[in-house]
């Protein structure tokens, strides 16, 4: 079969013989790393499904209402099954929630008030939310223009919280502190499950009123629990991520605490209103198809990271993480050196994407970056980062961020094109 595979590519989809071999010798040298995820995989499966089974998920709640949405069992059932999931009180799943950015905000502006202070415990946060909290842009409505005040704790050099920085940190003002388990566009090692519990457990014995929350995104079904499992109190992520199966078409969740979730309603549509009204808009059975087949999904988009990684770090190229480290989340960073050498890579996956390959993917500004951000993604769900993308901020030291693919065979495409790309345009010799 794999005669047959690697023909198919040679001589129909015209790729070249040495990065055939060269993905063949990585994808030996990572077999063992393999079956490990797919005991991950298979324990999330199966949880998944009895959560399903346990809430008795029925065809009756794949329809949907009109108006404002009053009594919509279907809206209903999908959040108890996010809750029940993630091991909460309560959830809102929503499609309304535009992304992951959105959903974060709506956590921060639902819980903190004028004169509380958030601390974020693993670095700078994502580019998107600089202008939420007031570090770039500062009106608004940003979290700063409120009278909210950030600080802001980096992380130790091995990459790991550090608790002695954020214990002298830690004010009688502090309300909550996040961790983004994501590297994001960092150059580190995704936030565990292990080191998510050591930092939980820490805040809570310098003050149990403190909010710890985390950051979700790119990390569901990484692990066989989630934070909300190990003493986080609220999470929050986009569902055309990991949750979302490549079936959501839009969406965010937040899952956590009743009081929270409740207080966070409330600025999701109006106080008073809360999570009682919003419409489904028929996204229901998307919803939770796409959640049911997530943990086989995020096995090979996993699987694809470990076999970017080692490709890359086989031909002398630093990676993040390497291919045999823990991982929590389906980020692999490469460091490519030069921005030819970015936009090359990025061409690649975009050629290897079943919508738009034709299409030359281009660094721009986008709205919510500081600098020149170039994308590649022919998804089915646009921006879906659970599918095969690429992307990376124009800035040195040229870092690209490699995600997704529905299917490992998929992901391991898109790097077989990003390397032919390479190849072809003499960045690799």
């Amino acid at each position: 079969m794999q005669k047959n595979t690697n023909q198919l590519l040679k001589e129909s989809l015209g790729i070249h013989e040495n990065v055939i071999n060269t993905i063949s010798q990585a994808e030996e040298e990572i077999k063992d790393i393999f079956s490990e995820l797919d005991d991950i995989m298979a324990f999330n499966q199966y949880k998944v499904l009895d959560v399903f089974q346990k809430c008795r998920i029925s065809d009756m709640h794949f329809a949907w209402n009109t108006g404002y949405g009053y009594d919509d069992p279907g809206r209903d059932a999908l959040e108890k099954v996010y809750a029940m999931l993630f091991k909460t009180e309560a959830a809102l799943v929503r499609p309304i929630i535009v992304n992951g950015t959105h959903a974060l905000t709506l956590t921060l502006t639902g819980i903190l008030r004028p004169g509380d202070e958030l601390i974020y415990c693993t670095g700078k946060p994502y580019d998107t939310l600089e202008e939420v909290i007031g570090l770039r842009e500062e009106g608004r409505g940003s979290l700063k223009e409120f009278g909210i005040t950030y600080k802001q704790v980096d992380l130790k050099e091995d990459g790991t919280i550090d608790l002695n920085t954020l214990k002298n940190t830690i004010s009688s003002k502090t309300k909550m502190v996040c961790v983004q388990r994501a590297t994001g566009y960092g150059w580190r090692k995704a936030i565990t499950i292990p080191e998510m519990e050591e930092w939980a457990r820490f805040v809570k014995e310098i003050n149990p009123n403190i909010v710890c929350m985390v950051d979700n995104c790119y990390g569901e079904f990484l692990d066989t629990k989630e934070p909300t499992e190990v003493g986080v109190d609220v999470i929050a992520g986009s569902l055309i991520k990991n949750p979302g199966g490549g079936l959501a078409l839009t969406g965010g969740y937040i899952a956590g605490r009743s009081d929270l979730i409740e207080n966070i309603s409330y600025r999701m549509t109006s106080p008073g209103i809360g999570g009682e009204c919003g419409l489904t808009f028929g996204q229901t059975r998307t919803m939770l198809q796409g959640l049911f087949i997530a943990p086989k999904v995020v096995n090979g988009a996993i699987k694809g990271a470990i076999l970017c990684a080692k490709v890359f770090q086989n031909l002398g190229y630093e990676v993040c993480p390497k291919p045999d480290e823990k991982r929590s989340d389906i980020i692999e960073a490469v460091k490519l050196g030069s921005a030819e050498a970015v936009v090359a890579f990025c061409e690649g996956i975009q050629a290897a994407a079943p919508i738009d390959s034709h299409v030359k993917p281009v660094a721009w500004d986008m709205p919510g970056y500081a600098d020149p951000v170039i994308m590649a993604a022919g998804a089915f769900v646009q921006g879906s980062s659970i599918e095969l993308s690429a992307d990376a901020p124009i800035r040195p030291p040229y870092i690209v961020y490699f995600q997704g693919g529905l299917t490992y065979e998929h992901s391991k495409f898109g790097v077989i094109k990003a390397l032919q790309a390479l190849y072809e345009k003499e960045i690799i010799k």
